[in-house]
């Protein structure tokens, strides 16, 4: 069968995600100590979004948000919540609709979608548990994950497999597979869904060994956050439940942030062979390329490791789209830096637009088209987000954070990009504060939701002896999509 003009036309769609990286971790983006030469040629080739934000930046409701073009405050109640369904219109998502106008969907690696196998809307997946179940079967070539470590500790360790056995090399070599079996006579829309660097930091030891001699830079802490004691209590609950990186000495931390960049190197390194693949496969001059990550990562800033909290490490992301040769856009934009508002919920829209999907089959959305905000033909001008305990305002200057046990902080992004200087003590952005302030508790307010300040602050001890998902979970592949 030979497909119509109009399917010829529509370009492919490869959608990389990876899971936990923050958005300073790209070479070409001013991060000098990584070795990352695919994710630059992205950048020189394709439009950055500078300032993307996952608006719940933590897996399961970031990605919720991805196929669903939602900001996870504007989901149903029990929706893109742990143990809830990721969406209450199955039919509507991201990957529904591709399949529907006629894309052949497939998505190879990390997922996380609540129930664990439900597709919806792709035609077929590829777990994480799949791998572990080959694993299992092949035999001979190590365990994964046979080093005792857990899903969240951040203590550095190395991997129990070589680097053609690892996850990271499945998911590159399942999805090459892909692309060497598609139907040809249809568009494909390929979910690439890497599941590092996120913890267990425990990189192949040939990536290790690349950082023997390249130096990683030092946490950053603020006039805020010299002193664990001096940070409000609830900004700390994250590290404290995850993997009390408050604790760790400057040298372990060094040791958590090489291993990090090797995880980092060891996914680029991987995509090499997928971006070889398609041009040996004519496949690259007419495809859509959107990477980004779902959230960040803390790695001992402010003292703090892991995600949740709206601070620049944890809740800023990377996000570049690398338009194809086919489209006209191309060229005008290569290499573009686009510095307004983005968040995941314009990833659904943007796809969906690219693909040619008529207007009226778009459900309700949040996002906004990320090609026409290249085009500067639309911004965001502001992002309200919030996601259990903690809330925040984004603006192109300003950023205000707060939780529901009290506490609060305020930044000039402009004049302070890591959040080195916290405003409210300064007295110096009285007007700005009580502005932002009054704008987030109006909207928790229309919303029916904890005010901040509404519960009690839990101590370090109490919050610590509900620590997460400790240790040894090498041999439990269950039917789970969470082992990293």
């Amino acid at each position: 069968m030979t497909p119509t003009p109009a399917e010829a036309d529509r370009p492919n769609i490869i959608f990389i995600t990876t899971d936990q990286q923050r958005f300073d971790t790209i070479a070409a983006l001013g991060a000098g100590h990584l070795l990352t030469p695919h994710m630059d040629w992205l950048v020189d080739t394709g439009v950055t979004y500078t300032r993307a934000y996952a608006d719940a930046p933590i897996c399961v409701p970031a990605r919720a948000t991805m196929i669903t073009g939602r900001q996870y405050l504007n989901m149903p109640e029990g929706c893109g919540y742990f143990g809830q369904p990721t969406t209450d219109r199955p039919r509507e998502t991201l990957p529904a609709i591709l399949t529907e106008h006629g894309y052949q969907t497939k998505s190879v690696g990390k997922l996380h979608y609540e129930p664990v196998r439900t597709n919806y809307g792709w035609e077929h997946t590829e777990i994480l548990a799949d791998y572990y179940w080959e694993m299992e079967k092949r035999g001979g070539c190590g365990v994964p994950m046979d080093h005792g470590l857990g899903q969240n500790e951040m203590q550095p360790a190395i991997s129990t497999v070589d680097e053609s056995d690892s996850l990271t090399r499945w998911i590159i070599d399942r999805s090459a597979r892909f692309l060497e079996t598609r139907d040809e006579t249809r568009p494909f829309c390929l979910h690439v869904g890497f599941s590092k660097p996120h913890p267990p930091f425990d990189p192949c030891r040939n990536f290790w060994e690349l950082y023997a001699g390249i130096s990683q830079p030092d946490p950053v802490f603020g006039d805020w956050s010299q002193n664990v004691a001096d940070i409000p209590p609830g900004f700390l609950y994250p590290t404290w439940n995850l993997n009390g990186a408050d604790r760790l000495s400057p040298e372990v931390i060094r040791a958590c942030r090489r291993a990090y960049a090797a995880l980092i190197t060891q996914i680029d390194y991987s995509l090499g062979i997928l971006f070889a693949r398609m041009r040996e496969l004519n496949v690259m001059d007419n495809t859509v390329i959107v990477f980004c990550s779902d959230h960040g990562e803390m790695l001992g800033d402010h003292h703090m490791g892991a995600k949740t909290v709206y601070l620049e490490g944890s809740a800023h992301v990377p996000m570049i789209m690398r338009l194809p040769d086919s489209l006209s856009e191309h060229r005008r934009l290569r290499g573009h830096r686009c510095d307004s508002l983005a968040t995941h919920a314009d990833i659904m829209p943007t796809l969906l637009n690219l693909a040619g999907v008529p207007g009226d089959r778009h459900p309700p959305m949040d996002g906004i088209d990320l090609l026409a905000m290249a085009q500067g033909k639309v911004d965001r001008d502001q992002l309200i987000a919030g996601f259990n305990e903690f809330y925040a305002v984004i603006e192109k200057r300003y950023k205000y954070l707060t939780c529901t046990c009290g506490g609060e902080l305020m930044f000039d992004l402009a004049h302070d990009p890591m959040e080195r200087s916290e405003c409210i003590r300064s007295g110096n952005y009285a007007s700005e504060h009580k502005r932002l302030s009054t704008l987030l508790r109006h909207d928790i307010e229309g919303r029916n939701l904890p005010l901040p300040g509404s519960c009690e602050a839990k101590s370090r001890k109490e919050t610590r002896s509900h620590f997460a998902q400790p240790g040894f979970q090498h041999r439990n592949y269950t039917r789970r999509d969470v082992l990293h």
